[in-house]
């Protein structure tokens, strides 16, 4: 019988920078279930969400070197990745190609239940904390972390400049990481 290993933020970032691979797999275990769901929301479909997260993973054991923990945790760290991944995916020539020429089987709406896939992503209760938040926080978050919106995409959509997006976001991620702690 193998002992269940958990390691806190600090000890898994320790073992990922020192390549370890049974820390890897328990980063997969605790993280993958939520990334898949960031991926699912922004491309609606069940097996290029998963291509998706397996790139996201990928990408994160090549890339690990780059973390840097002073700014920021490793969740986020991953969701910003995995989420710019879903985007270049969404933008790449291969998938709007792929969109174009789909099967006939494809073409009709396949309708799953997305309140599974934001259950799952949900079980860090966030958006049930974003509900503390002040309504223009909370849109923002919305946007960006639920809708895949770049600050950018939200500074347009929401018709405010650039820096309120960046210092609205800023708060909200403060305030949220105090009612999580």
């Amino acid at each position: 019988m193998t002992a269940i290993i958990k390691y806190s933020e600090e000890e898994l970032v320790e073992q990922l920078h020192s390549r370890n691979q049974q820390a890897f797999s328990y980063l997969y275990d605790n993280y993958a279930a939520a990334l898949n769901g960031v991926i699912y929301r922004l491309v609606e479909d069940k097996e290029l969400a998963e291509d998706i997260l397996q790139e996201a993973f990928v990408k994160i054991w090549n890339n690990f070197s780059s973390y840097d923990s002073t700014k920021g945790r490793l969740f986020t760290w991953m969701l910003n990745l995995t989420r710019n991944l879903t985007i270049d995916t969404l933008r790449s020539k291969g998938y709007k190609k792929q969109g174009k020429i789909s099967s006939d089987e494809n073409s009709v709406s396949n309708l799953t239940d997305n309140a599974a896939v934001a259950e799952k992503f949900d079980a860090l209760g966030i958006r049930k904390q974003l509900s503390n938040l002040k309504p223009e926080q909370r849109s923002i978050i919305d946007l960006a972390y639920f809708n895949g919106y770049t600050q950018d995409e939200i500074s347009k959509e929401m018709g405010i400049p650039l820096g309120t997006v960046k210092t609205r976001m800023r708060s909200a991620i403060l305030e949220l990481r105090k009612m999580l702690q």
